[in-house]
């Protein structure tokens, strides 16, 4: 139980967290992975390897610390971290391993003189709270997956039934059930977490959903990135009537009912689960304004799509900003950076819309600011975040 006394200590680590987080978080994993290397599969080690994780978990325990007195404002960041956990099949057993570390690491870091047992106590019971709450709202979520119309608990076989290159660096895979049963619906922006093995160690990874729900298959559309062992192991070794294991479709980022002008904005492979939302968009006659940045046209997937849509839809505009341009491929309708003064252009006259925008997250902050500047409200603003508790200040 979580004790006034509890909540106090936690908010007076709060300045070590915030000199010394990524250092304590950074030892967490390194002790984590040594002592229990099963749970390594649940790990990007990409993202080890950046510090994206180590960053990551040092802001989600910040805020948590920050805001021991009032949880209900991590509301936000507290779904996020339910939804990619449920996608990767997090089990309430993985929740002793991940407390255990990361007590000890408190303790290894911090020293004993201020990470006293009082300390390590009210951590413990911190720790302790937070694996419930989520746990609780995790298992809600597995048992309405299970019990959806074509959904499942767990893995569930798949085949691949379709393989297609979409750019340089794209190339969209059409997966349905070995057991050719239906598939439960996905909101149009969720993803799928996949289980696949590669030289003989298993590998789970999540990826947007790139086309709308039909009930037989899933689309997921994966840029190879350079020294991705996942997404290089599913470019090269695996090909159409190959098996690979998906966990239930999950994600906040979807798109909302709504009567506005909808603003679609995605730079390089962000563009996969905006084009889920662009498909769904389109069956009503919303005025929709897809935006898209990418290098250059090699790497631009789906444009030939995009623009047979916009022949099809009168409703939909869509534009394209390359960084560089080439005069023997397929131009952009602009060159450079996407600005605020580009953006303004090619967005709505009025400030009453959904801006839904997604990217690498250089590119998500800029937007951001953009919108800001446009005077798009922050309440009408949708965005994914890429880690737990990476936002875009």
């Amino acid at each position: 139980m979580l004790s006034t006394e509890h909540k106090a200590i936690i908010t007076a680590t709060v300045p070590i967290l915030e000199q010394g987080g990524e250092a304590l978080t950074r030892h967490f994993y390194k002790s984590l992975f040594r002592d229990h290397p099963e749970v390594k599969p649940l790990f990007n080690q990409a993202n080890q390897t950046e510090g994206t994780q180590q960053r990551a978990l040092a802001n989600a325990v910040l805020m948590y610390a920050k805001n021991i007195e009032k949880l209900e404002k991590l509301g936000p960041l507290v779904n996020t971290i339910i939804n990619k956990h449920v996608s990767l099949q997090i089990q309430p057993e993985h929740y002793p391993i991940v407390g255990g570390a990361l007590l000890k690491a408190i303790r290894e870091v911090l020293g004993e003189e201020v990470a006293t047992d009082a300390v390590i106590e009210a951590w413990g019971a911190a720790y302790g709270q937070l694996a419930q709450i989520l746990i609780g709202a995790e298992e809600n979520i597995y048992q309405e997956n299970e019990q959806a119309e074509g959904g499942w608990r767990g893995g569930r076989e798949f085949k691949v039934t379709l393989k297609t290159p979409e750019s340089d660096e794209i190339t969209s895979f059409v997966l349905e059930p070995a057991d050719g049963g239906t598939v439960a619906a996905h909101k149009p922006g969720q993803y799928i977490g996949l289980n696949v093995d590669v030289n003989g160690n298993p590998q789970r990874r999540q990826y947007s959903l790139s086309a709308a729900a039909n009930g037989l298959s899933y689309r997921i559309s994966v840029k190879r990135e350079a020294g991705g062992l996942v997404s290089n192991y599913l470019h090269d070794h695996v090909n159409v009537g190959d098996s690979i294991e998906l966990f239930p479709p999950s994600g906040e980022f979807v798109l909302a009912d709504s009567d506005k002008p909808l603003v679609l904005i995605s730079g390089g492979v962000g563009i996969t689960p905006t084009l889920a939302m662009l498909t769904a968009a389109l069956t009503s006659n919303r005025p929709v304004h897809f935006i898209h940045a990418a290098r250059h046209a090699g790497v631009h997937a789906f444009r030939d799509h995009i623009d047979a849509l916009a022949v099809k839809h009168p409703q939909l505009q869509r534009f394209y900003c390359y960084e560089v341009a080439d005069a023997e491929a397929p131009q952009p309708h602009a060159i450079g950076y996407l600005n605020p003064e580009q953006l303004a252009k090619w967005m709505p006259v009025t400030r009453d819309v959904d801006a839904y925008f997604l990217g690498p997250t250089p590119f998500m902050k800029a937007v951001k600011s953009h919108l800001v500047e446009l005077g798009v409200p922050s309440s009408q603003t949708y965005y994914e975040f890429f880690g737990p508790a990476e936002a875009l200040a």
